[in-house]
């Protein structure tokens, strides 16, 4: 059913929750994934700068951790590492790469807060993308 699966990550726990998801569908379906960062563009006329760096540092670590996922189920994590608007990127990076399904992780903010930011990344790759995305959510999960 699946043959290649996107995992948009952002280093959060609800990222992360996403990306266990993920790697279970990938060990089922004998999926391949792609494991996504991306770094948000900074600074003027797009200048990069050490917030840039610095992004892109956690970006590797947000990566690896999927990375090490995948390892632990014995599958082949292809990591990439982006440049843009969020959203835009993930849309973008599952055509690129041909998933069949995006697999995203969201906080599950509702009310001001919601609205204070503006909406999410997760919510905003639902609108723009035809791939299917299964949205893992975040609100009201029990910490342990």
């Amino acid at each position: 059913m699946y043959e290649r699966i996107l995992v948009p990550t952002d280093g959060s726990d609800y990222s992360d929750r996403a990306a266990d998801h993920a790697m279970e569908l990938a060990a089922q379906f004998g999926a391949a994934v792609d494991a996504l960062f991306v770094v948000e563009e900074a600074g003027p006329n797009g200048h990069w700068d050490l917030a840039v760096e610095k992004q892109e540092a956690a970006g590797e670590q947000a990566l690896d951790s999927v990375a090490a996922m995948g390892d632990e189920r014995g599958l082949q994590i292809e990591r990439h590492l982006r440049r843009g608007k969020p959203a835009a990127e993930v849309v973008d990076a599952a055509a690129d790469y041909g998933v069949d399904l995006i697999v995203m992780g969201t906080q599950g903010r509702t009310g001001f807060s919601r609205i204070a930011s503006a909406g999410s990344t997760t919510e905003r790759v639902v609108r723009l993308t035809e791939i299917p995305t299964l949205v893992v959510g975040g609100a009201g999960a029990r910490k342990e």
